[in-house]
C-alpha cells in the first residue's frame, strides 16, 4: 500500500500532468477564426490601434507592448481587456463569439500559428500568453506593396528611375525606412517610378531612395507607384 507521503507525491504528479501548460504557441485558434477577427477588427478596432496593430490614438497590440502587458498571464486577460475596452465609444456592445474571434487575430498578427479548434470562452483561463513572434512576410509578387532602397536617376521622355536597387521586399507597416547602405548601391534592380513628380525628383538626382509602393511587374520593365518617398543618403556611390 502507499504511504500517505508517496500518495500524496503521486497525487501531485497526476494533477501536474493533467494541468500542463497550454500557451498561446500551441494552435488554440483557428485560421477561418482569425480571418472573421480581422473583418471585426478592420471595422471596431483599427481605428484606435491601426489596422496592423502598431497603435495610434489606441495602444499598440503586438510585439513589445503585447509582451511587456500580457506575457505570463492567461489568455483571459487579454480577452476580458479587450471585450471590457473595445470599441472605444460602445465597450463591450460585440458578442463574446466576436470578441473571440478579434484575439484570434491579434494572436495570428503576434505571430502565433493556427490550430484545428476554434478558441471558446471555456477554453481561455488554461492557456497562457508567451511573448509573439514577428509575423512571416507575405511573399512578393505582382501588385505587392513593396520596401525598396536604390539610386534616383532620371530616365527617358522625362521618366524616373530606381537604378541599382535592392530587391523589394513585403513592407510592413510599422517599420521604418531602412538606414542608407554602407558600401555603395544596394542592388542590381531598376524600378520606374509612376508617379516620381509628385515628389521633386529634379532636387535628389543622384541621392539614395528609400520607397514603398505598389510593385507592378511588367515583362522587362517593372514599376512601383509612390507612397512613401524618402532620402537615406545624399549620394548613391559606385
Amino acid at each position: 500500500m502507499l504511504t500517505a507521503a508517496l500518495l500524496g507525491a503521486w497525487l501531485a504528479a497526476v494533477a501536474g500532468a493533467q494541468q500542463a501548460t497550454i500557451t498561446v504557441a500551441d494552435g488554440v485558434y483557428s485560421e477561418a477564426q482569425a480571418n472573421r477577427g480581422a473583418a471585426a477588427y478592420e471595422v471596431a478596432c483599427a481605428g484606435c490601434h491601426r489596422a496592423d496593430l502598431s497603435g495610434n490614438s489606441g495602444p499598440a497590440l503586438k510585439e513589445e507592448r503585447f509582451a511587456r502587458v500580457y506575457a505570463g498571464k492567461d489568455l483571459k486577460t487579454l480577452y476580458s481587456k479587450v471585450a471590457d475596452t473595445m470599441p472605444r465609444n460602445t465597450p463591450g456592445s460585440l458578442t463574446t463569439d466576436v470578441y473571440l474571434d478579434v484575439v484570434a487575430h491579434m494572436l495570428k498578427e503576434n505571430g502565433f500559428k493556427s490550430g484545428a479548434r476554434e478558441l471558446t470562452a471555456d477554453a481561455l483561463e488554461a492557456i497562457r500568453v508567451v511573448p509573439g513572434q514577428p509575423k512571416p512576410a507575405p511573399p512578393v509578387g505582382d501588385f505587392s506593396y513593396v520596401d525598396v532602397v536604390g539610386c534616383l536617376t532620371a530616365g527617358p521622355g522625362h521618366t524616373w528611375m530606381l537604378t541599382r536597387a535592392s530587391e523589394p521586399v513585403a513592407a510592413v507597416a510599422s517599420a521604418p525606412a531602412p538606414a542608407a547602405p554602407k558600401d555603395g548601391p544596394p542592388g542590381t534592380q531598376t524600378f520606374q517610378l509612376l508617379d516620381a513628380m509628385a515628389y521633386a525628383p529634379d532636387d535628389r538626382k543622384g541621392q539614395t531612395i528609400y520607397v514603398r509602393g505598389l510593385l507592378i511587374k511588367l515583362a522587362g520593365e517593372p514599376r512601383m507607384t509612390i507612397s512613401t518617398f524618402e532620402t537615406v543618403s545624399p549620394t548613391c556611390r559606385d
